[in-house]
C-alpha cells in the first residue's frame, strides 16, 4: 500500500491546546525523537482522521501531535530491532506519555501488540504521497512565513545503529526544533527518505542491548537556566551534558527506569509539579 484511495489534503494545522499543553504543528524534516509508542483503533474505524482521510486498522498509519499531515516516518522498536515505515495522516496521542499511536497492523508487524506499547525512535522521511502519485509541491496549503523559514524535506539517507545521545528538546513548544540522533558508532543506511513508502516491509537494525526512560523536563545551552528549573520543580531531577553539533546542552532529567509503569507514574508527578514540557525519552 502506497496510498490510501481516501487520501486527504496535505496541512499543517493550528496551534491547539490538550489537557492544558499547547502544541504547535510545524514542518519538521529534522525530526527524530525516542519515547513511548501505542496503537489505537477501537472506536476510531471508519472515522475522518485530521488530514480528511479514514481511518483503517489494518493500514499503515500513525498519529503524532504536531508532524505535518501526511508525512512518512520511520518508527523503530527499540527493544526489538523492529523498522518500519509508517503514513502519519492523524493527530494523537493524548496521552502526553507517549510519543506516537500507531494503527493495530503497524503495531502487530513491529511486535508489541500484544503489551500495548514499546520503546521507540519515530524518524521523519518526508512528505507522503497524495492522489496524485506524488508529494504535494512545497508550500501548497502552507502558511508563506513557514514556507520561507524551513526549507524543502531532505533527500539524504535515514541512518540508524546504537542509540546515542537522545534529542533533548521538547516537540510542544514552538521554539524549539529537536536535532537529529547521534550514532554512538557508525550508522548503517536502512533506507532513502526520497520514495520510501508504507509498503508493509519490516527491516530490522541493530539496537542496544539495554536502554533506560528517563522523563526529560528540558535542555538548555546556558548551565544556570538547567539548575533554576531543576531547583523549581524539586524532586529527583538530575542535570547531565552532552555534546551535540559542537554545543553543550545541558538537561534536567529524572530517572533511569526500567520499565513503562515506573516512567508513566515519575511522569505524572513531574507534570503535576508544573512541567508542562516534560516528555518521556529513550536512552541507554
Amino acid at each position: 500500500m502506497s496510498v490510501p484511495p481516501n487520501a486527504g489534503v496535505y496541512k499543517i494545522g493550528n496551534p491547539y491546546q490538550i489537557g492544558g499543553t499547547w502544541y504547535y504543528p510545524r514542518e519538521q524534516p529534522d525530526y527524530d525523537e525516542t519515547g513511548i509508542a501505542s496503537w489505537y483503533g477501537p472506536g476510531f474505524y471508519g472515522h475522518p482522521t485530521a488530514d480528511g482521510e479514514i481511518f483503517d486498522a489494518d493500514a499503515l498509519t500513525a498519529a503524532h501531535r504536531t508532524l505535518p499531515l501526511p508525512v512518512n516516518v520511520r518508527v523503530t522498536d527499540l527493544e526489538n530491532g523492529r523498522s518500519l515505515i509508517l503514513r502519519v495522516n492523524d493527530r494523537g496521542p493524548f496521552a502526553k506519555s507517549r510519543i506516537i499511536d500507531v494503527s493495530a497492523r503497524a503495531a502487530k508487524l513491529l511486535g508489541f501488540y500484544q503489551a500495548g506499547t514499546a520503546r521507540v525512535r519515530v524518524t521523519y522521511l518526508a512528505r507522503a504521497d497524495l492522489p496524485s502519485g506524488a508529494p504535494q509541491p512545497f508550500g501548497a496549503g502552507t502558511p508563506p512565513a513557514v514556507v520561507n523559514a524551513v526549507p524543502a524535506a531532505p533527500t539524504t539517507g535515514v541512518e540508524t545503529g546504537t542509540l546515542g545521545a537522545v534529542p533533548g528538546v521538547p516537540v510542544a513548544p514552538p521554539t524549539a526544533s529537536p536535532p537529529s540522533a547521534a550514532a554512538a558508532t557508525p550508522p548503517q543506511q536502512i533506507a532513502s527518505s526520497e520514495g520510501a513508502l508504507p509498503t508493509g516491509q519490516v527491516t530490522t537494525v541493530p539496537v542496544p542491548a539495554v536502554t533506560h526512560l528517563y522523563i526529560q523536563v528540558g535542555a538548555f545551552s546556558i548551565y544556570q537556566n538547567a539548575a533554576r528549573l531543576a531547583a523549581r520543580l524539586g524532586g529527583d531531577l538530575k542535570i547531565s551534558a552532552i555534546q551535540r553539533n559542537g554545543q553543550t546542552l545541558y538537561r534536567v532529567r529524572a530517572g533511569p527506569y526500567d520499565s513503562t509503569g515506573e516512567a508513566d507514574a515519575a511522569f505524572a508527578k513531574i507534570s503535576n509539579l508544573g512541567a508542562n514540557d516534560a516528555h518521556i525519552v529513550v536512552d541507554r
